[in-house]
């Protein structure tokens, strides 16, 4: 058996493959592709440009899956212990959900607004716009923290009762918002605050973020 996983290692979504990976403790290779600049041969397995992408050589040819939603949910059923999905019909559903609002209107503000213009900007030797990511801070990005603070609520994770890929997706998101410098208001929205720092506390995600940050800090830095 061998997984390979392709993509940059400070990417949400590879991030989200790769946590879901070691919560599943399944061993795999990562593979560095540069989304903006990847090779020609990245581009024949990835139709839309888009990182991570999944191999799995267990498999003949053609072996890949892009897209990370695409490709958890082939890992859950690949590896069905211990589930990352509920197993309740609607509570899968919901947990689906908030997986496509991670990432989607998540993913577009904190990363968009945010960790493209204070790290990605920097490593391709570019300019960092700050009135882009103050209009982020202050006009984008409160409503979509409300929402999540009042989903979170008194729970422990969203949905299920247990942690799932709604919890993956949506922490992933909250990882590349630090990295990009900033930090949640604990006093405005505490439970939101202090859910994301238990699923950060967890190994599978903890790891990962003291891989990326002495790398992500370099180009902050700069």
């Amino acid at each position: 058996m061998a997984l390979i996983v392709y993509g940059g290692s400070v990417s949400p979504f590879v991030r989200k493959v790769r946590v879901m990976l070691a919560e599943k403790g399944v061993e795999y290779t990562l593979e560095q592709v540069n989304p903006f600049m990847p090779p020609p041969e990245f581009l024949t397995i990835s139709p839309l440009k888009r990182i991570p992408v999944l191999r799995d050589t267990d498999r003949p040819e053609p072996n890949t899956l892009p897209d990370s939603s695409i490709i958890c949910d082939y890992i859950e059923h690949k590896y069905p212990k211990p589930a990352l999905y509920p197993a309740d019909p609607f509570e899968r559903a919901r947990a689906l959900w908030y997986e496509e609002y991670a990432d989607s209107v998540v993913a577009t503000n904190v990363g968009g607004g945010l960790f493209f213009e204070r790290v990605v900007k920097k490593m391709m030797r570019g300019q960092t716009d700050e009135a882009v990511c103050q209009k982020t801070l202050t006009e984008k990005l409160p409503p979509l923290f409300d929402h999540l603070e009042h989903e979170v609520a008194a729970k422990e994770f969203l949905a299920g009762g247990a942690f799932s890929i709604a919890d993956i997706s949506v922490a992933t998101m909250f990882v590349n918002f630090e990295h990009a410098g900033e930090k949640l208001d604990a006093k405005r929205w505490p439970k939101l605050a202090d859910y994301v720092e238990k699923i950060h506390a967890r190994p599978s995600f903890k790891a990962l973020i003291d891989e990326e940050t002495p790398f992500v800090q370099r180009f902050r830095a700069a």
